[in-house]
This record gives C-alpha cells, sequence and structure tokens, in this order.
C-alpha cells in the first residue's frame, strides 16, 4: 500500500489542522494505521493509531484530549483532527500501516517498528 499525507501547514498556537493519510495500491480496510511526528533534532514519536475497523484508538499522552485519529475506510483516508495546537506539536507529521493480522493493542499501535508502509510527511508549524 502507499500512503500519501498532506494538509499540513502553518497554523497559531491555539489553532486547529486536519491532516489526511491517502492510501492506495492495497486495501485500506485491512490494514491498521497509525501517526508518527519528528521535530527537528529530536526522534520520531508515536501520536495516534486506530485499528482496521475505528474500533481502537490510542493517543500519546501528549495530545490526548486535543487530538481525534478517524479513518473512512469507503474514502480509503484516514485523518488527524489537532486542535488547540501548541508550538510544541511543530514537526513533520508521517502516516504508518501495518496488515490486520498483526493484533492491534496499545504496545502494537505506538511501536513504530510494527509499521510496515510509510507516508512521505506534511509539515505542521505552530507559530506562538
Amino acid at each position: 500500500v502507499q500512503l500519501q499525507a498532506s494538509g499540513g501547514g502553518l497554523v497559531q498556537a491555539g489553532g486547529s489542522l486536519r491532516v489526511s493519510c491517502a492510501a492506495s495500491g492495497g486495501t485500506f480496510s485491512s490494514y491498521n494505521m497509525g501517526w508518527f511526528r519528528q521535530a527537528p533534532g529530536k526522534e520520531r514519536e508515536f501520536v495516534s493509531a486506530i485499528s482496521w475497523s475505528s474500533g481502537n484508538a490510542y493517543y500519546a499522552d501528549s495530545v490526548k484530549g486535543r487530538f481525534t485519529i478517524s479513518r473512512d475506510n469507503a474514502k480509503n483516508t484516514m485523518y488527524l483532527q489537532m486542535n488547540s495546537l501548541k508550538p510544541e506539536d511543530t514537526a513533520v507529521y508521517y502516516c504508518a500501516a501495518y496488515k490486520m493480522e498483526k493484533l492491534f493493542t496499545y504496545r502494537s499501535g505506538i511501536n513504530s517498528a510494527n509499521y510496515n508502509y510509510w507516508g512521505q510527511g506534511t509539515q505542521v508549524t505552530v507559530s506562538s
């Protein structure tokens, strides 16, 4: 499956942004999906993950209550709605996927090593 992230941009602190991840070349509904981000000079970190059926979702503590992950399997697209953005949310946001045959749990969802497919990333910049 190929993943294409989009929707990033520049937003003021306290604002909102929605990034999307469009999938092609595979059966989107058979993949668990996740969002990761990487800020300059920092390691890539987990943001959120959602199971293939949307039945389960997990969030990093730093974004819990502000970000909402969702997916539309009919549109082969995953979303990350980001509200109350902070300057520390500035990063390149990557979407990723792994096959549903691998059980979706908190431990598997937050671990970037479990993901087999990655998008190219979209830049989100939050100004103070």
